[in-house]
């Protein structure tokens, strides 16, 4: 209970500060605009819901930390502190370049650690590829928020971009066949939850929301499209988030499978915010610094 308790504070408290801090920068602009420049505040809001689940829940949290590292406890209340410092960045739009790049090392050292080496053991389970490209397109959106920070002149921010970009159209074209191929499980990101009954139509839905990330992945590949195609495909995934999730949670919020349930919420909501990321312009930097 304390968990649930503390991650929906965590992603209130973040959402409000997020539209306080960033009022004037989204209100201008198209919708399109306006759509992506909610990102950095939905990562934000996942990353400090998830923070709080560090923070309250550890114990839980034990057995994902690698074994060879020491102190295991201590390094799931660091990765709490880690996650909540970059939420507070990317809500106050300070130092994105640099909490950016941490942020998609994190990412990709977790790939690294925990999912390269279990390969050989995993490869042939659809989960353990669900989770392995989710964390690399995490990285991406990451790797593009710090572009839109650096100067558009330095090849650094072109070559954060281009690869950061990539690395999520590559993960929702994989994403769509997903849906495509296992219709049956919960959409937007694929993991081993299946479509509730009370869901009409869950292939069809399935099929819908695995062609649109398909034409994103495209979308996002072809520079007069981005934005539109992240925006877009951001926005599905959000509305996913609200309306198919959060049903879902308030279903079980009473039992055994609540935090399960807040959980997914949590990804869903910081793939949703990765997506809006990778939309991000490089010529309007987000910080000075």
């Amino acid at each position: 209970m304390i968990e649930l308790w503390g991650m929906s504070i965590a992603g209130f408290l973040a959402l409000a500060a997020g539209l306080l801090l960033q009022r004037e920068r989204i209100g201008a602009g198209s919708v399109t605009d306006r759509l992506i420049l909610f990102g950095p505040v939905f990562e934000a809001v996942a990353l400090a819901m998830f923070a709080a689940e560090h923070f309250t829940a550890a114990a839980s949290l034990l057995p994902v930390v690698p074994r060879w590292m020491p102190d295991p406890l201590f390094c799931v209340y660091f990765v709490g502190l880690a996650l909540l410092a970059a939420a507070v960045s990317f809500l106050s739009g300070r130092c994105l370049r640099w909490s950016g790049l941490a942020l998609s090392l994190f990412f990709l050292l977790v790939v690294a650690t925990s999912d390269l080496p279990a390969i050989s053991a995993q490869a042939h389970e659809r989960l353990f590829w669900s989770l392995f490209v989710r964390e690399i397109s995490f990285a991406g959106g990451a790797m593009v928020l710090a572009a839109s920070a650096w100067p558009r002149t330095s090849a650094v921010c072109a070559w954060l971009a281009r690869s950061g970009r990539s690395m999520v159209a590559l993960v929702l074209a994989f994403y769509a066949m997903e849906h495509f191929f296992f219709p049956r499980f919960a959409p937007g990101v694929p993991l081993q939850k299946m479509t509730p009954a009370w869901v009409p139509a869950p292939e069809l839905l399935a099929d819908t929301v695995g062609a649109l990330l398909l034409v994103a992945a495209i979308g996002l590949l072809v520079p007069r499209l981005t934005r539109h195609a992240a925006a877009a495909a951001g926005l599905v995934l959000l509305l996913l988030t609200v309306f198919f999730y959060g049903p879902i949670f308030l279903l079980e919020r009473h039992t055994s499978l609540a935090v399960e349930g807040m959980n997914y919420i949590g990804d869903t909501l910081l793939f949703a915010a990765t997506v809006l990321l990778a939309g991000l312009a490089t010529d309007s930097p987000l910080s000075a610094a």
